[in-house]
């Protein structure tokens, strides 16, 4: 708690004369544009903020910036960290213990997500309904109470409201939403076409290497969450043509920021 309040004192210092948030977004690998259109920005970054870790993996700047979108107050993480660069999953999260204790009360996440589903083709914009997490559990150890209750109950994980108002968004402009089960790995290798066999037989609709751990500890905090997967590549076992490169995915990803963008400030 003492490494948690020391983060959000010296944001809450930079911040000094302007709005707080209530809102955050969390922006995966390719998805940064979005953090562009942010109007008046205060940008802090990750290395200035005390405790904070490092971003490493491609695609992912390491700011936190704060500002209007969409006629809202914002604050967006410009990358996050994962497990695969070898934090552990509280530095994973610690970022939205932070933000708990700043006051936001609605996470928005995203992320670049590989296709399990056959129908889905790259460049989909896919809504999480639900996750399958074969990730360590970050809330594993000693319980904050501060933050919530031992056993968080995680049969709604991904608000249904804004859900549907995000599809309502969508009709409004013409942007075609898949709506599917995530499920998160470790990473930092792709899956293997029998573990892409596995995901689809177990529920699973895209698959990626991150999201999930900040997800649990946002309804730990008692945070209402939407989520959305850019599908970037497709399933491995699909073709033998069909291999994964990680700057590829960052290109993919970018292609398709800018829709995610303009159905995320239709949502704020």
């Amino acid at each position: 708690m003492k490494l948690i309040d020391q983060s959000a004192a010296y944001i809450r210092t930079r911040l000094a004369g302007h709005a707080m948030p209530h809102t955050a977004i969390i922006l995966g690998s390719g998805l940064g544009l979005l953090a562009d259109r942010i109007e008046n920005p205060v940008v802090i970054p990750y290395a200035d903020i005390p405790n904070f870790r490092r971003s490493t993996a491609v695609g992912h700047k390491g700011n936190l910036i704060v500002g209007t979108l969409g006629g809202e107050c914002v604050m967006a993480m410009q990358g996050r960290f994962h497990y695969y660069e070898g934090y552990t999953m509280q530095e994973v999260t610690f970022p939205v213990r932070v933000m708990a204790r700043l006051g936001i009360k609605t996470l928005l996440v995203s992320n670049a997500a590989g296709a399990v589903n056959p129908e889905y083709r790259v460049g989909d914009m896919m809504i999480i309904t639900d996750h399958i997490n074969l990730m360590p559990n970050p809330l594993v150890g000693p319980n904050m109470d501060e933050f919530g209750d031992r056993f968080p109950d995680m049969t709604t994980v991904y608000s249904r409201r804004l859900r549907e108002k995000a599809l309502a968004a969508a009709a409004r402009m013409g942007i075609e939403l898949r709506q599917g089960v995530y499920v998160a790995g470790t990473g930092p290798t792709y899956e293997t076409p029998a573990e892409y066999r596995m995901y689809r037989l177990i529920g699973g609709d895209a698959a990626g290497m991150s999201t999930v751990p900040e997800v649990i500890v946002a309804r730990h905090c008692g945070m209402e969450i939407f989520g959305m997967s850019v599908i970037t590549n497709q399933s491995a076992d699909l073709s033998d043509a069909c291999l994964n490169d990680g700057d590829d995915v960052v290109r993919q990803a970018n292609l398709a920021a800018e829709r995610m963008t303009d159905l995320f400030q239709q949502l704020l």
